[in-house]
């Protein structure tokens, strides 16, 4: 937590995911950069990973954080992968709580009936060589209750492996939640 903080981001990895991944640890330090503080952390045991495409349970878990303190900041999530719709589903439950969302390479159409629900405002970013994912994060987007955007990140795949992606989305949720997490 930068002690200039303006807010927190709280991750909701996905499936195969963990609060070790290089790809979040890489997210999380340039929000750091931009007076965001961060919060990593496991949804799962490493014995549920079958329960991975559970989404009450990621939700529930995901509550559970976000009401165990006092943040004392504005809250933004963070969600990837099954972890979006986790995010999405506690962002509808708890819109008072939850400033703004951002999804990468997520599969936010896991919220289904919360999706109408989320009033907060939500980013979805997803690679450019990612045609199926692109398509049901664009479908997600139409039903979200609140402001929305899908951006998509060229030539980038599923994981945001090549030169330059990961850094795109990183760069492009900064702004997001400098924007709405305040």
């Amino acid at each position: 937590m930068p002690a200039d903080a303006t807010g927190i981001v709280v991750f909701a990895h996905g499936s195969g995911s963990s609060r070790r991944s290089p790809r979040n640890i890489a997210v999380a330090k340039t929000l750091q950069d931009h007076r965001l503080g961060t919060l990593l952390f496991d949804l799962l045991t490493e014995r549920e990973d079958d329960r991975r495409f559970d989404i009450d349970l990621l939700t529930c878990r995901l509550l559970r954080v976000l009401g165990d303190r006092d943040w004392g900041v504005p809250i933004g999530l963070f969600g990837a992968s099954t972890g979006a719709a986790a995010a999405l589903a506690a962002a509808a439950t708890w819109p008072e709580l939850v400033q703004a969302v951002v999804s990468r390479g997520g599969r936010p159409d896991l919220a289904g009936e919360y999706l109408p629900r989320v009033s907060a405002p939500t980013l979805l970013i997803v690679g450019g060589k990612d045609a199926e994912v692109q398509r049901v994060n664009e479908e997600a987007a139409a039903r979200l209750g609140g402001s929305s955007e899908v951006r998509i990140v060229p030539g980038a795949s599923h994981l945001f492996e090549e030169p330059g992606a990961l850094e795109a989305v990183a760069e492009l949720a900064a702004a997001w939640f400098s924007r709405h997490v305040r």
